[in-house]
């Protein structure tokens, strides 16, 4: 477990160049004083807020944002918006590009322009959203550092009026972070670090709400999505995230190159029927200089899982923040997937067996 002492203080998207700096973007985190400071530009310069509130087991976000949300704020619904149909491909499965589309536009996303994501508890469910438009290749987006609370313990303004926002013209493109199958995954926790980011009681098979049974992906190493943040919400800062990821096998450089635009359209692999790329074998595939599942040095995939691909997002972004050169890979389907399937071995304890 990190410790709690350094957490973030983000001061914005970039530096002090406003929204111009947007093109620039490292740091997935933007701080409420940069927010604010976003929105009171003109209407035609400021971020698309996004609401994202969402609890497992409920009750449903959309009450909370109906009592109360930061001005502007499009509610959008991460069972039914940002995630497909459940079934074997798990609880929260990729959307089909042309209905993520359709939502992200009529919440005002703009080709180009900046995105602002937050939820209430620990900006894991703020990283799925993060996660979703950067694969559908929009890259200008960020999460708000400590979520509502932090907006509200600030003394910024909470409206309960939902805004209409004008119709967005962004068009998705599958493709822009790494996705693993099932096969991947399993591929991932043998020859290199797959990160499991539910809680220890469900990583251990102790305790499992939903899905067909306990246990995690034989090999996969726990890494609580909780533990990327300080008790206030608000994200530990790079080195603490660095410090977290080496003792998991995954040291990350300071200041490490990200990939680039042309990078990442490069690499793009659409050989899947839902525009998804794997890692597996591909040139995207993320690596770390570490030690892989059989304690050998030297480079290794990173991936990362949760229940049902929703968590999991905290860890990319985490391990993003933290300085991995390249997106870590992301099991969609996750543990709702895995666990459906009974030929797949499930492993149990604290160990990653």
């Amino acid at each position: 477990m990190p410790e709690q002492s350094e957490s973030s203080r983000s001061t914005g998207l970039t530096g002090d160049d406003g929204l111009t700096g947007l093109t620039g973007l490292t740091d997935p985190v933007v701080s409420v004083a940069r927010l604010a400071e976003l929105l009171a530009a003109p209407a035609e310069e400021r971020p698309v807020v996004l609401d994202v509130r969402w609890r497992l087991l409920g009750p449903p976000g959309v009450e909370s944002y109906r009592e109360g949300h930061v001005p502007g704020a499009v509610f959008v619904d991460v069972d039914t918006e940002l995630a497909g149909t459940p079934g074997t491909a798990g609880r929260h499965p990729l959307p089909d590009p042309e209905d993520l589309q359709r939502v992200l536009r009529a919440a005002g996303v703009r080709t180009g322009a900046p995105v602002v994501a937050y939820d209430d508890a620990d900006s894991s469910v703020a990283a799925r959203a993060w996660w979703l438009l950067r694969w559908a290749g929009h890259e200008q987006v960020a999460v708000l550092d400590g979520g509502f609370a932090a907006w509200q313990a600030a003394g910024m303004p909470v409206t309960a009026e939902a805004p209409q926002p004008a119709e967005g013209d962004v068009t998705v493109r599958p493709g822009g972070m790494p996705v693993l199958d099932a096969d991947e995954a399993a591929a991932c926790a043998r020859e290199g670090v797959l990160l499991d980011a539910r809680a220890h009681e469900r990583y251990t098979g102790e305790y499992e709400p939903v899905d067909p049974r306990g246990g995690h992906i034989p090999g996969a190493r726990n890494a609580p999505f909780a533990a990327h943040v300080d008790a206030e919400g608000r994200w530990l800062s790079p080195e603490s995230l660095r410090r977290h990821f080496a003792d998991l096998g995954v040291p990350t450089a300071p200041d490490s190159a990200r990939d680039s635009n042309t990078d990442r359209d490069t690499d793009r692999d659409t050989d899947r029927p839902d525009g998804t790329r794997g890692t597996h074998g591909s040139t995207a595939t993320a690596t770390a200089t570490g030690t892989d599942a059989e304690g050998d040095a030297g480079p290794v995939a990173v991936g990362a899982y949760c229940g049902s691909g929703i968590t999991a997002s905290s860890v990319v972004l985490a391990l993003h923040r933290a300085g991995l050169s390249r997106p870590a890979a992301l099991y969609a389907g996750s543990w709702s997937n895995w666990s459906a399937d009974p030929d797949r071995p499930a492993a149990t304890g604290g160990e990653p067996g």
